[in-house]
């Protein structure tokens, strides 16, 4: 396919927030690809060159950009920012340029391959001049391509393609493109949830079909698998009511992590949300000498120790490991234990399939460390007292709460059934209501005051309806003096000129004076929930309060409107 043709689908997109008519079209657009070429095609209109947990970005800017368009269409630098400034669009300026001014070079049909290979050159391109080859080889392939082609290959490296779907909707689309409606979509997701790889799973259902490519779906080493989570329910009695006999695990305030274990390959750790965080951990390094086993998957919880006491810190101080530089140095300021909580693979073979129980016991047996692999304490019971015992009891011990897990469920990926309950008691918030919510930034407003020296008051919070967000809250408490300057910087780099196409706004009075991409996640306190007919979601929380930055969490992990509905029944 030419990436002409290919921007002609992008454009009918980039037109449309009609749900049906995206999957539609991006179903005709798959019907059309080659087997060679649907990964790569699905990849760029998701904005991206790979999977998400390969973590590959183009670190390349507004300002690289602007410099790459004056280079391509021979145009003084300020007048390029003059007419970004007035189109608001980098896209637009560029597809603007191209009409008005002569190229260096004479477009030629590239097809897509050829433009995804040289985007993801540029990509890689890494070291000392580098940024000057990405404004350079950008310009090259800028002056190769159509007007209407311009304007989305320069939305994609920075970030701002944004044609308000996700894995999801392809997941839709690729059985839409079998039967024209979702009859296939729950087989697609089941095996996107052990193999999250949209393209390569796209390309295995283009060459056998879908019951051929989805029913022999296994974990693979080395490709996370999406986590399985944990539902909320009203009280002990009801949790037993529900799931039966059920097992009484620890809930700790750490990073959930997987961690897969290969002999003699390096081991590799990704979060809840699919980004790879093995750089945070040169402790994995050693894991092979502490398990009996080839290959391993483990689902835990990394927990940070204080230098000197080695009693546990909180979330917050566990994250400073994110910092790439002085890793070492980090670590052991910041030590950390892994609270293995389940296993998910072993030896070859997936452990899915297997009961709670047969899955604990195995990792019992090849679990031999004491220090740094902790295996999790569990309990089991049908008693509602027993549940509420070990609460109160891990709670005092400064822990979140408590897990509740049905003995003989399968691990099944993702927040479905009651196979997994939580039971937390946010002391530190002060908070009524029984859990937290995690939410969406999507904007932010001018501060008053005080807080008009920050550059900001308040912002604007939503959560996830299917593929869109919705509004439920605005913020402007809870956070201290150097986390408003912090989060104004963070914010500020997703600004955008337009509303993603995804945000359902509420009424005027609620609207941001900046909106900003969906990126950042915040875990949200409140006193309760109420209905609030200003809100697009329905509803509002009352009295809403900061407890964290959710740096491990993605805008898919956030908080949907159907767990709020839940967390609004529970009150």
């Amino acid at each position: 396919m030419k990436f002409s043709q290919l921007s002609i689908y992008l454009d009918q997109l980039d037109s449309t927030s009609s749900r049906i008519e995206i999957t539609k079209i991006l179903s005709t657009l798959l019907k059309s690809a080659q087997d060679n070429e649907i990964d790569k095609i699905i990849y760029l209109v998701l904005g991206r060159l790979a999977p998400q947990y390969h973590g590959l970005v183009f670190n390349i800017a507004d300002q690289l950009m602007l410099q790459s368009l004056s280079l391509c269409y021979a145009t003084d630098l300020g007048e390029v920012k003059k007419l970004y400034r007035s189109l608001g669009d980098l896209g637009l300026v560029a597809e603007k340029l191209k009409k008005e001014k002569t190229p260096q070079h004479h477009p030629k049909p590239l097809s897509v391959i050829d433009v995804f290979n040289r985007l993801k050159t540029i990509a890689l391109d890494e070291g000392e001049g580098s940024q000057d080859r990405k404004i350079t080889e950008m310009a090259r392939l800028l002056s190769e391509l159509d007007g209407l082609s311009v304007r989305f290959v320069t939305r994609i490296p920075i970030g701002k393609l944004r044609l308000g779907f996700s894995d999801k909707t392809i997941i839709d689309a690729l059985s839409w493109q079998q039967n024209a409606d979702k009859q296939f979509s729950q087989a697609i997701k089941k095996a996107y949830d052990v193999l999250p790889d949209i393209g390569l799973l796209a390309r295995l259902i283009k060459q056998s079909g879908i019951e051929n490519a989805t029913k022999n779906i296994k974990p693979i080493i080395g490709t996370p698998v999406m986590p399985m989570l944990a539902q909320r329910l009203k009280s002990p009695a009801e949790m037993i009511k529900k799931m039966g006999e059920v097992a009484i695990e620890p809930k700790f305030d750490g990073l959930r992590l997987q961690i897969h274990f290969q002999k003699n390959k390096p081991t590799k750790a990704f979060t809840r949300n699919l980004n790879e965080t093995s750089w945070m951990f040169p402790e994995l390094e050693s894991i092979g000498q502490k398990i009996k086993a080839n290959s391993a998957i483990f689902d835990c919880e990394a927990v940070g120790l204080s230098e000197n006491s080695k009693k546990m810190v909180n979330f917050q101080t566990t994250m400073t490991r994110r910092r790439k530089h002085e890793v070492l140095s980090h670590s052991q300021k910041t030590p950390i234990r892994f609270q293995v909580f389940d296993l998910l693979f072993l030896n070859d073979k997936s452990l899915l399939h297997l009961s709670y129980e047969e899955r604990r016991k195995l990792l019992k047996e090849i679990v031999t460390d004491k220090n740094l692999l902790i295996v999790d304490e569990y309990l089991v019971t049908s008693s509602p007292e027993v549940i509420t015992q070990k609460h109160k009891e891990w709670i005092k011990k400064g822990l979140e709460g408590i897990i509740v897990k049905q003995v003989n469920s399968e691990y099944v990926p993702g927040r479905t059934g009651w196979r997994w309950v939580k039971m937390k008691e946010e002391e530190q918030s002060k908070a009524k209501l029984k859990d937290t919510v995690d939410c969406i930034i999507m904007g932010y407003s001018f501060g008053k005051g005080k807080r008009s020296g920050f550059g900001m008051g308040q912002f604007l919070a939503g959560i996830k309806d299917q593929e869109t967000v919705k509004t439920i809250t605005k913020v402007g408490t809870g956070l201290t003096d150097e986390q408003f300057r912090t989060l104004k910087k963070r914010l500020k780099k997703l600004e955008t000129s337009q509303k993603p196409k995804e945000y359902i706004p509420g009424i005027k009075s609620l609207l941001p004076d900046f909106w900003v991409i969906p990126n950042l996640v915040v875990e949200l306190a409140a006193d309760e929930i109420t209905k609030s007919p200003g809100h697009s979601s329905g509803f509002a929380l009352r009295f809403p309060r900061l407890v964290r930055f959710r740096d491990d969490k993605s805008p898919s992990d956030a908080t949907t409107l159907s767990e709020i509905k839940k967390l609004f029944q529970l009150q």
